[in-house]
């Protein structure tokens, strides 16, 4: 256990320590730049020494007090060496180490390195302190039905969730480091018989091919591991959710977490995912499919209903009826500006209070976007800046796309109305024909870790439609998506989840 990395290194500076004790401090002072948090403490017994190295601002100090000098001292009996000490200590994490690189990165961990002088090598035991905050609620996730936990900041949390979650021995996590400089701890989680082999060595290549020094989120992250950054679509999903995340793995899907991140990110997601939730399933399958038929609706309608005012407005007064072309005549009577810049004046006002409601501390932020809009909007439109019609269209797109439960699908949808706008201001219906085409096919182009990003629609896959598109009974669902390649394609076996469930007398 303790005769791994005895061997000598090739380089120089990364040789093992010297076997004198100030030698040592002077080495590792060297190598971590004589940092103010690196602290000593020395014990000497029958003319031997045992030197303790550790970074005061990450170990637990009543830790290495109370489990490690205090055992030490207490064992007076015991002569001093690697082997014995490791058998008294009463830490569970401890490893062997004599290069100086691995034992100032562990020194960074929160180990503390204990050196008998004299011996080939020393001890790293971990005695680290991290902060964390307690499990609570998801801020960007809200859920009616369902667990409410989210993840935390704490790696070692976040997985005691998912294995308590998913109690299966095929439930795989492997270690990878992420960062050049920060050199964060994380975790590719999949399951072993459902996950596809190759959506796993995906997330290993990008991984291994990061050449950068730090990387604070797994937001960033994803957009890191993305096939294509410069679209506005993400291709990768990110959640607080754990509940979301073991039905994604459940499914044959990849997750990837990262310590001091509280939202993990997995994949393959094509298009239709980021529009689904957990409480479609929570729900029965009638509310949850006129849900979400209501959520995609609203996204349709968020993106075209601004840009069609326009364009009729601007092009084809023929389509509107008689009656409302009156109304929509005197409403617009006072108004001095043409459409487009009356409608992208509006989706401005709307993108700043939400943006500036987002900043602000919550009831502040609230107040302020509701009475905002309200004193705005009414003054907008006695000043002669806008007409009410349009107001209103304005206020059903902006809550059409705050219906999409993915923030960054939401902001997304929100971005690709302003392009859509203008050229329906430039071309009428022929400009907004020209944008739907544009966005189709670039989506069509577009990937999610390999796959295409219209899945099921494109390929078409039937049967996938009932787990993206539609929500259908859980007996039906006795597969899992042909999408996501999985090894094990069942859930349960078809026909006993239609089998009656009545007993018989």
């Amino acid at each position: 256990m303790f005769k791994g990395k005895f061997g000598k290194n090739q380089n120089e500076e990364q040789k093992a320590h010297s076997l004198k004790v100030e030698e040592l401090k002077e080495q590792l002072k060297t190598v971590l730049h004589a940092s103010s948090d690196l602290n000593f403490r020395s014990l000497k017994k029958d003319g031997k020494r045992i030197l303790f190295s550790f970074l005061a601002s990450v170990i637990d100090k009543n830790a290495i007090d109370d489990f490690v000098i205090r055992t030490i001292q207490n064992h007076n009996e015991v002569e001093w060496s690697i082997e014995n000490l490791a058998q008294i200590l009463p830490i569970a994490q401890i490893s062997a180490a004599n290069q100086l690189q691995e034992i100032s990165a562990s020194l960074i961990e929160g180990n503390v390195y204990i050196y008998v002088e004299g011996d080939p090598c020393g001890l790293l035991a971990n005695v680290s302190k991290t902060v964390e905050r307690s499990l609570e609620k998801a801020e960007t996730e809200s859920l009616v039905y369902g667990p409410k936990i989210a993840f935390t900041e704490s790696l070692n949390s976040n997985l005691n969730i998912l294995r308590n979650n998913i109690k299966d021995s095929n439930l795989c996590m492997e270690d990878v480091v992420i960062g050049a400089r920060g050199k964060a701890k994380g975790k590719i989680v999949y399951i072993k018989d459902i996950a596809d082999e190759e959506n796993v060595n995906t997330f290993r290549q990008r991984l291994s091919e990061l050449k950068v020094d730090q990387i604070a989120d797994t937001t960033v992250l994803g957009q890191l591991l993305e096939s294509n950054s410069w679209t506005v679509f993400p291709q990768l999903m990110t959640t607080e959710l754990p509940d979301r995340v073991t039905s994604a793995l459940l499914k044959g899907k990849v997750a990837v977490l990262m310590d001091r991140s509280p939202a993990t990110l997995y994949g393959p997601t094509p298009f239709f995912s980021f529009f689904e939730t957990t409480e479609d399933v929570y729900m029965r399958w009638n509310m949850g499919f006129f849900l979400r038929m209501l959520r995609l609706t609203a996204i349709f309608l968020s993106v075209l209903l601004t840009p069609a005012y326009v364009a009729v407005v601007t092009y084809h007064y023929e389509v509107i009826p008689s009656p409302l072309l009156v109304t929509l005549g005197q409403s617009r009577s006072n108004v001095p500006f043409p459409p487009v810049f009356e409608a992208l004046l509006l989706e401005f006002v709307i993108e700043l209070l939400r943006e500036a409601g987002a900043r602000l501390p919550t009831k502040v932020g609230q107040t302020m976007g509701i009475v905002g809009g309200i004193v705005i909007g009414q003054a907008a439109v006695d000043a002669g800046f806008t007409s009410n019609i349009l107001i209103i269209i304005i206020a059903l797109s902006a809550l059409g796309s705050f219906t999409s439960p993915s923030y960054i699908m939401g902001t997304a949808i929100r971005i690709i109305r302003f392009p859509i706008i203008l050229l329906a201001g430039i071309w009428g219906g022929i400009g907004i024909m020209i944008a739907f085409c544009f966005f189709l096919i670039h989506l069509l182009k577009l990937e999610t870790l390999g796959g295409p990003y219209l899945m099921p629609i494109f390929p078409f896959r039937w049967r996938d439609l009932r787990y993206s598109v539609f929500r259908m009974p859980l007996q039906y669902l006795s597969f899992r998506p042909e999408t996501n390649r999985t090894n094990d394609n069942q859930n349960y076996p078809a026909q006993k989840a239609k089998e009656k469930k009545d007993v018989d007398e």
